[in-house]
């Protein structure tokens, strides 16, 4: 009987103890300012996929940049709009291409404004969210 009572009375202290740490979990998890406002322009998830996956892949190949990725593209569709990402992203992406190829790309100044104008807002975001320490 005596060590039916010790059991009880173990399992209730730690019974207590983890409702106590559930009510702090909880209490910090619900506390931390979560900014609620999604981005201005809705970008199809494939597209957002994508981009993490490429923005992984740039800095360190490393899994925990997950969340600064995501954040680069929610600030960068705060600014642009999809169709406006798309182009933007090409001409920075492809510039790059030698030959007759990357001159579509390249050359007119339309491309550069958008390419240059893209690598901007990039790095601004990155910056933001941390990818890029000054």
């Amino acid at each position: 009987m005596t060590m039916q009572r010790l059991c009880h009375s173990a399992a209730r202290r730690s019974t207590a103890r983890m409702i106590t740490i559930g009510f702090v979990v909880a209490l910090v998890t619900f506390s931390i300012p979560v900014n609620s406002a999604p981005p201005k322009h809705d970008y199809p998830t494939q597209a957002r996929v994508e981009y993490v996956n490429e923005c992984i892949g740039r800095h360190q190949d490393s899994l925990a940049n997950v969340y600064q990725c995501s954040c680069t593209i929610d600030r960068i569709a705060d600014q642009l709009s999809y169709d406006d990402f798309v182009e933007s992203i090409t001409f920075a992406r492809y510039a790059g291409l030698p030959g007759e190829g990357g001159a579509v790309f390249r050359d007119p100044e339309k491309g550069r404004a958008l390419a240059k104008r893209f690598r901007l807002l990039e790095s601004e975001a990155e910056r933001e969210c941390g990818l890029i320490k000054d």
